[in-house]
Parts: C-alpha cells; structure tokens; sequence
C-alpha cells in the first residue's frame, strides 16, 4: 500500500534514485495504491548525471515532479489462484504521459499484475517477472 509521503526506491536507469509520492491517481478520494498504480512523486535522491535533468540547475534536481507506476510493494498483493506475492522493498519505475517508461532498464522483480492493467513495456524491459 503506498499513500502520500510514502518513499519508493526507483527501479529504473533514470538516475532517480528514491521517490515520494505526493498524489495517488485515479480517483477524487482515492488514498491508497498497489502493483500497476500511477501515482503522482517527487525525486528526493538522484544522481549527478541523472537525464531527467538535461536542462536545470543543480538546484532544482531534488524537486523535480514525475508520474510513477508502483511495480513493488512490501504489502502482500493477493492473486486470483489464492496466492500471495510480496517484495522486500516498495519500487516504482518512472513513466511519461503515455504510460511508457522514461528508462531503457528496469532493474529487479517486478509483479505479473503489471501485464492485466497495460504496461507491457515494462514488463517487456523487467529482468524477472514474478
């Protein structure tokens, strides 16, 4: 379950390397997300040669304001055949506005749920699917 303030690592070769999530997507009330959300984050850690960067200052690297797709959570997601599937960490993976990833890695895990609600770049780009 991921709310506001919630930190995420990122799980893909922006550069970003640790994300907040400022507004879950989908929904006027909506408080929580899971596997294959959108959420609204901000980047709090990245590093230098981050390319989400090109063309700002040094300044303004930690409050750059990105669209996330959850691909991680620590919360057991339960499946249809009545399994359940959790992860160490909480991970996202940073996308543009046409739900295509912004990175050409994904790095670790990523959860089977991901292919039902349309992001099969990503899951195309994951090392492992689980």
């Amino acid at each position: 379950m991921i709310q506001e303030q919630t930190e995420l690592d990122v799980a893909d070769n922006t550069g970003a390397k640790v994300v907040r999530c400022i507004k879950v997507l989908g929904g006027s009330g909506r408080r929580y997300a899971s596997v294959g959300d959108v959420f609204v984050g901000v980047i709090k850690q990245a590093t230098p040669t981050c390319e989400l960067f090109k063309k700002t200052t040094k300044k303004d690297k930690k409050k750059r304001v990105v669209r996330c797709v959850v691909v991680r959570v620590r919360q057991p997601v339960r499946r249809d055949d009545g399994s359940y599937v959790r992860f160490d960490r909480n991970a996202a993976v940073i996308v543009d506005k046409e739900n295509n990833p912004i990175g050409t890695r994904i790095f670790g895990a990523v959860a089977r749920e991901l292919r039902a609600k349309k992001f099969a770049k990503i899951i195309s780009l994951a090392t492992e699917v689980v």
